[in-house]
């Protein structure tokens, strides 16, 4: 199974820098969680957010937020719409599926041609 978070937005800010000060840098970036395993790919609910300064190229963790930073955040938070959830299986899934059903099936004429007999 492999997990794998994909960019679904990112916007650049306005606001200073805490490390560098520069108010061109900085990028807030908003990543879902994907998930692929043998049977099935699933884009899940789970919402991770990235502030990084491409100036200073420096990661901005919240500790070091101002209160500037923590109103745009907040704002872009409301305005963001993840993508939809969804799950889409794969063929593997559809032929362990088909074979079950088939086994179950002959499994029950058998039985039944054996209680008439």
């Amino acid at each position: 199974m492999s997990e794998k978070l994909i960019t679904v937005k990112k916007v650049s800010l306005n606001n200073n820098c805490p490390e560098c000060f520069s108010t061109n840098g900085l990028e807030l970036t908003f990543k879902q969680k994907f998930i692929e395993t043998k049977f099935y790919k699933s884009i899940t609910q789970d919402i991770s957010t990235i502030m990084h300064c491409k100036i200073c190229d420096t990661s901005i963790y919240p500790v070091t937020w101002t209160e500037d930073i923590e109103r745009v955040y907040d704002y872009q938070m409301k305005a963001f719409t993840p993508k939809k959830t969804s799950k889409k299986f794969k063929t593997l899934f559809w032929v362990l599926v088909g074979s079950l059903t088939i086994v179950v099936i002959t499994a029950s004429v058998l039985i039944i041609i054996n209680l008439f007999e």
